[in-house]
């Protein structure tokens, strides 16, 4: 199978004032990334809004969320919001859709919305993708899995993949992802692109900051050491050698960065695009 290129994303989703947040897209465009993608938090900026801000003040910056989680929002909202979106930015919104990260229940409440079953949810996303495709227009679909069924639905309906795996998981847990995804995908494998996201950027694994502690569910620095693949850590060239390995092993060609790294980051996009 012909490698992908390469894409980088940052993933960012709070800012003092507007004008901070338009810096931001705009530094993300000026050092090479691809994507700004938003989670869905009530901790982050609301996701819709903020891309539609961050794709004015950008020309070639795709935007994207990351990812909606299905029980806050009808599909038929969803769809609404991304075909105005699709028109605001000119093309270049990317829509990422999940069943909802630990905790997502209490944002589901405090919205008014029924968080439900994992099966659900499951049939939320897959209406959700449903009314997006129906549009004139639709964006470029990327769904967060890592259990059978959400991955089987992935294999099956989206475009990217987020490989929705805890920081801590080590290569041979993501090897046994990949196949089972294979698996699943069967012929469309080939078509589809894989995405992981970078919780931290560091020269060394003990440089990776302590106070991560509470993103990433533990001690990032025993994680960083422990070979976990949410951390990068050595010099830009190490770790360019890293992501092509992982790309070539692992089809991963999609590298989400935490915009706290973004400029750590930057030297490695550098690299992989000379």
């Amino acid at each position: 199978m012909t490698e992908r290129e390469f894409r980088f994303g940052v993933v960012a989703g709070r800012a003092a004032t507007g004008d901070e947040w338009a810096a931001t897209a705009r530094r993300a465009e000026g050092l090479g990334y691809d994507t700004l993608l938003v989670p869905d938090t009530l901790h982050t900026l609301s996701p819709f809004a903020a891309l539609a801000a961050a794709a004015v003040v950008t020309t070639r910056l795709r935007v994207g969320t990351y990812v909606l989680s299905a029980p806050n929002r009808t599909p038929g909202l969803v769809a609404w919001e991304a075909e105005t979106l699709q028109l605001i930015s000119g093309g270049r919104f990317e829509l990422g859709l999940g069943g909802g990260r630990p905790g997502a229940e209490r944002d589901a409440e405090a919205l008014g919305g029924d968080f439900g079953t994992p099966a659900e949810r499951l049939a939320r996303v897959g209406a959700t993708i449903d009314a997006v495709r129906g549009l004139a227009k639709p964006p470029s679909v990327l769904v967060a899995a890592s259990r059978p069924r959400m991955l089987r639905l992935a294999a099956e309906r989206a475009d990217t993949v987020a490989l929705g795996l805890p920081p801590r998981t080590t290569e041979p847990e993501l090897a046994r992802t990949v196949e089972a995804l294979r698996a699943a995908a069967g012929e469309r494998f080939a078509r589809l692109e894989l995405h992981l996201n970078v919780a931290a950027v560091a020269p060394a694994p003990g440089d990776v900051p302590p106070w991560l502690s509470r993103m990433v569910g533990g001690d990032p620095v025993e994680m960083a050491s422990a070979g976990g693949i949410a951390f990068l850590t050595g010099s830009p060239e190490r770790i360019a050698d890293l992501l092509c390995r992982r790309r070539e092993e692992f089809d991963v060609s999609y590298v989400g960065v935490s915009g706290l790294f973004m400029e750590e980051f930057a030297p490695v996009i550098a690299l992989l695009r000379a």
